[in-house]
């Protein structure tokens, strides 16, 4: 039990009245930490935490692993930064040991300085200290855990890179022309067949190298631990980090195969601006890191560039491209949806040579400057118009159809209006793309005058729905004709399912095989939607295992 005298012998609390110190013990939580476990967390709202007893390790955010950047030890504290500031969190705390805390929240602080000057004063002092710390780390150049050598307009060059954004990998990219007198590029002369090549901060040089071989040298998970899980949830999009975040936390094993990187179809977000709890908005690959970090911090096991070749439905057992199969007592589908192509000539030719499906957030340099075409009326569109907007000299949105507001969200079409550099082109469409090794012009038909125009544009960005890619499930697996997976009432209406039981909101025609977010039948296909859906998936596998027992 925490005491007054125990305070007193703490150094920022020498001079505070007995009294003051009496009222703090009995209310300032007493926390014991074991090795590994967090006082407190990057974003968590400000407080102060002493040092009794052990050691607090100080971890920032780098590339996806909390990386140790200071410790505290008994008579030291932490905290002073966001205390003084106002600010939440910007890093986290953990014990590197057996750990004993004191825990002063904002009220108890001020309460405190109140009654002793000088605690201020020792936080002030201190926290200017730490902030000169801080800036002199913020004018060291991050070393990047990759440089990609290659030209701008190759297809397996802009591939890669993408892959390392959406892994949350720091990189640096130079073109050939560049790697003989930049800085970046520790590695050696290349042959023009070597490209695209990636130097590792290990000075390891790749040339084209596949995406599981550069995700295991780079230490992402490929390859799962266990033999068995309690849920194997397939795709890491909205739906499946949530799935994965309430399923470790609530103690079931769980494994997450994603084919390529976390974040789905939102992880091409270029802004999310409707997202609850986020009144500035977000990206799509913010949200995937955000939830990714979170679900690997509770013990989520995520697999990165592997694929499920097929699904035993009644043994469970998971059969992964490779070899490797696994067994799960329950699954959960949360793949998602792909973009849909579009049907124009030539146009496959220049994907990823200025033409792209969706809108990543690292996709900005390929429009800086230049003018760009964006085809959809969608959400998807609106938002990558305006995030565009602030890179791009001009920004066309080409719609089929005579009117935004019947795909559109009000706010969207509001700000699209005030844009200046933003034009909406209605009832139009893409006829032609032009361009020898990257695009360089559109044809446009106008449907309304009965014309064709070309326009330059540096840039196409697709969005013009999506479809479930479902062809690899078992034909046990209920589906409408679409590849939407069935689930809940739908699959008795389709007369799938054959047990005495109903089956859950979100459970297919194979018990014990769930579907949450865009991949399941659905009008709903919000990522909030998918969200909840993850959470309430996990809810129901607890339900299928308790009674499957």
């Amino acid at each position: 039990m925490l005491t007054a005298e125990e305070l007193s012998r703490f150094p920022l609390l020498a001079q505070v009245p007995r009294a003051d110190l009496e009222r703090l013990a009995a209310s300032a939580p007493d926390i014991h930490l074991e090795a590994g476990e967090y006082a407190v967390h990057e974003g968590e709202e400000r407080a102060l935490f002493l040092v009794l007893e052990g050691e607090l390790e100080v971890t920032r955010q780098m590339d996806g692993v909390a990386r140790v950047v200071g410790k505290r030890t008994p008579g030291q504290y932490h905290g002073e930064v966001p205390i003084a500031m106002g600010t939440p969190f910007l890093g986290g705390a953990r014990a590197s040991q057996p750990t004993r805390l004191v825990r002063i929240g904002v009220r108890q602080y001020y309460a405190l300085a109140a009654a002793c000057p000088q605690v201020a004063e020792e936080i002030g002092r201190m926290a200017a200290e730490r902030m000169g710390g801080l800036r002199g780390m913020a004018r060291e150049a991050p070393v990047p855990q990759a440089v990609v050598c290659g030209h701008r307009w190759d297809t397996a060059c802009h591939e890669l890179r993408h892959f390392l954004a959406r892994n949350q990998v720091a990189f640096d990219w130079v073109t050939p022309e560049e790697a003989g007198t930049s800085p970046q590029w520790r590695g050696p002369a290349l042959r023009d067949g070597d490209f695209p090549a990636v130097c590792l901060k290990d000075g390891g040089i790749m040339v084209k190298p596949p995406p599981r071989e550069l995700a295991r040298r780079l230490g992402l998970q490929i390859q799962a631990k266990l033999p068995e899980y309690d849920t194997v949830i397939v795709g890491a999009g909205p739906a499946g980090l949530a799935a994965a975040v309430y399923g470790a936390s609530e103690g079931l094993k769980t494994l997450v195969v994603e084919r390529e990187a976390p974040g789905g179809q939102a992880g091409t977000s270029s802004r999310i601006e409707n997202y609850l709890g986020f009144p500035n908005g977000l990206s799509g690959d913010e949200l995937a890191m955000r939830a990714l970090l979170q679900a690997r911090r509770l013990g989520a096991e995520i697999l990165v560039t592997r694929s499920i070749e097929r699904i035993d439905p009644v043994a469970r057992w998971i059969y992964l491209d490779g070899g490797e199969v696994l067994r799960a007592r329950s699954v959960i589908l949360a793949t998602g949806v792909s973009w849909r192509r579009m049907d124009v000539e030539g146009l496959a030719r220049l994907i990823g040579k200025g033409i792209y499906y969706g809108a990543a957030r690292s996709e900005a340099d390929a429009a800086q400057g230049l003018d760009i075409h964006l085809v959809g009326a969608g959400n998807s569109a609106g938002q990558a118009a305006l995030f565009f907007a602030n890179h791009a000299r001009q920004v066309t949105l080409l719609v089929r159809g005579d009117s935004l507001e019947k795909g559109m969200s009000h706010y969207l079409v509001e700000q699209l209006r005030r844009k200046s550099n933003i034009a909406v082109a209605l009832n139009c469409e893409v006829l032609g793309v032009h361009g020898t090794d990257h695009l360089s012009a559109v044809d446009i038909a106008d449907r309304v005058a009965g014309t064709v125009r070309r326009e330059d544009s540096a840039g196409l960005f697709v969005f013009i729905g999506a479809d479930a890619q479902t062809g690899w499930l078992p034909p046990e697996i209920a589906r409408d004709p679409r590849g939407y997976v069935v689930t809940g009432a739908d699959v008795v209406k389709s007369g799938a399912w054959s047990q005495p039981r109903d089956p859950y909101l979100l459970e297919t025609s194979v018990p014990g095989i769930f579907a949450c977010g865009d991949v399941r039948l659905s009008p709903v296909k919000r990522v909030a939607a998918a969200v909840g859906e993850g959470s309430m998936a996990i809810a129901f596998t607890h339900q299928y295992l308790a009674t499957a027992k």
